[in-house]
């Protein structure tokens, strides 16, 4: 089985919801084409599954979402600038599948979040992390910006923090990113807290949740449509320019980059 055809992404339904699981750990379930593929795939099965009033996207492994796969990226052909919109535009993508589901999405967090990761958490509807989870924005780290990320994460964060985030790159724990608005909530009992959440759900009108999602997603959805090429663009020529070659290369060799200061 190559790695393209590996189940990277499981999907269960019980107990009245969609359950669907990043199961990478080797690359730290990093953003990659086929992890997208098969969340894609994924997220469209449970829209269809009348056993599932929600859906709830989890992770094995001790990180959630490690941001973009730069190893994939760094392997691809072509120029970068024209990689770069590419995988931009697939990302954009994904965050409107997830914002635009029928369904609420719960993302259930025990680990780390990273870049990326931090757009999938800021797109679902609500979102729980246990003690073991952190968070942070390392794309100014590697000479890069949070451009398409930071339109969800705009849309639920406050704004002071959200600039010490994308400005420092600086690692929270679940309780800070509760206090700002990453979160819904920081449990001590992920597993409970998640049971507890999806029960809620039971009373409510499936017509009603769609209905109410529509409403709560309109103005998100209109700014990710509204920002989506321009934020391509910005990621595009970033990814041309030396910084961001240095930035790659210093985290894949473990080191810090050459402009980190002492």
């Amino acid at each position: 089985m190559t790695p393209s055809d590996a189940e990277i992404v499981r999907y269960e339904s019980r107990g009245g919801a969609a359950y669907v699981t990043l199961d990478s750990p080797h690359n730290r379930n990093a953003i990659s084409t086929a992890l997208v593929e098969q969340l894609l795939a994924a997220l469209e099965r449970a829209a269809t599954d009348d056993t599932a009033r929600v859906v709830v996207l989890g992770h094995t492994g001790g990180t959630f979402c490690a941001g973009a796969d730069l190893s994939e990226a760094s392997a691809s052909t072509g120029s970068p600038e024209e990689q770069a919109a590419q995988r931009t535009r697939v990302f954009l993508g994904l965050l409107r599948a997830i914002v635009a589901h029928p369904k609420p999405v719960i993302a259930a967090v025990d680990g780390h979040v990273r870049a990326g990761g931090m757009g999938l958490v800021a797109s679902c509807d609500l979102a729980l992390a246990g003690p073991s989870s952190s968070f942070a924005l390392t794309e100014v780290r590697l000479g890069l910006a949070a451009a398409m990320v930071s339109v969800p994460l705009a849309a639920r964060v406050e704004a002071r923090a959200l600039s010490l985030l994308l400005l420092t790159g600086e690692k929270i724990d679940a309780a800070r990113a509760a206090e700002i608005g990453v979160l819904t909530a920081a449990v001590d009992d992920l597993t409970a807290a998640v049971g507890e959440l999806v029960e809620a759900f039971r009373p409510c009108s499936p017509q009603g949740l769609t209905e109410n999602k529509a409403l709560l997603a309109a103005p998100l959805l209109a700014e990710l449509d509204a920002r989506g090429d321009e934020l391509a663009g910005v990621t595009a020529r970033l990814f041309t320019t030396p910084e961001v070659a240095e930035g790659m290369t210093a985290f894949l060799e473990r080191r810090p980059p050459s402009w980190a200061t002492a």
